[in-house]
């Protein structure tokens, strides 16, 4: 999720995903266990918050929505870097999206904001130097992927186009016809756009992105969330890009499960 050492991560790459929610001690049983995430205390211009570990490894994070702020539905949520996050704020706006949150400093993490596309999708800014030297994937418990779930994907990815910089294409490895978008950069991809038609969207949130965690086995990650006090939202699933299934923790925040190929 981020580049060489020496230099800024590339803007439009994905830098980190962050859960905001009621009960961050809650949602650290909960996701320490299924994952097997350590914690360390996070920024604490953050409010309650937590940077997650795996093996040592940071890859995401947990915090607490301010008290009495029930409305919200809890969702992860993707940070996607950018070289000037005040230029990337104006060019959210001027292309019909919202910036709800800052752009504000954050001690030791750099300049962010939370802002939403034209379909009402949360997604947050991050300018700053690099979180780590390279990408870490685990068996267990590391991010693989953003996909933006949205009704389709026409409009939303001439937004992401514009303000990002991404090349929006179908995926050759899907069937033909499928509402589906890779997001590229210099050729690479770097998330997707899934349209599922407007009544398949969670009545809760509507179009929202969804993160992908790998783990060794879809199916007992699945009995595992139950356990733990979760939901299993969909039975496992083979896509060319491995077995998946999604789930909701204790309190709603939609994620999905997936052992990539090879793994």
């Amino acid at each position: 999720m981020t580049e060489a050492a020496a230099s800024p991560p590339t803007s439009g790459t994905h830098r980190w995903v962050s859960l905001m929610v009621h009960d961050v001690s809650v949602a650290q049983r909960f996701y320490g266990e299924l994952f097997g995430w350590e914690f360390d205390a996070g920024p604490a211009q953050l409010g309650p918050y937590v940077r997650a570990l795996r093996d040592g490894h940071p890859v995401a994070g947990l915090g607490e929505l301010a008290s009495g702020v029930r409305s919200t539905a809890v969702a992860w949520l993707p940070y996607i870097a950018t070289e000037d996050v005040d230029v990337t704020a104006g060019t959210i706006r001027e292309c019909g999206g919202t910036v709800a949150v800052g752009p504000i400093e954050v001690d030791q993490v750099g300049r962010l904001a939370i802002a939403s596309d034209v379909n009402g999708a949360v997604f947050g800014l991050w300018q700053g130097g690099p979180r780590r030297s390279r990408p870490f994937y685990g068996p267990t418990g590391t991010p693989e992927w953003n996909e933006l779930i949205t009704a389709d994907t026409s409009m939303v990815s001439k937004f992401y186009s514009n303000v990002l910089g991404y090349e929006a294409a179908p995926e050759p490895a899907l069937p033909e016809g499928m509402d589906y978008l890779t997001l590229r950069l210099n050729g690479r991809p770097v998330a997707s756009i899934r349209g599922v038609g407007a009544r398949a969207l969670p009545p809760d949130r509507g179009p929202h992105w969804q993160t992908y965690f790998s783990v060794p086995d879809v199916d007992q990650a699945l009995r595992d969330v139950e356990r733990l006090g979760g939901r299993a939202l969909s039975a496992p699933e083979v896509s060319p890009f491995g077995r998946w299934a999604k789930a909701a923790d204790p309190e709603g925040g939609i994620f999905a499960v997936v052992r990539p190929p090879g793994r």
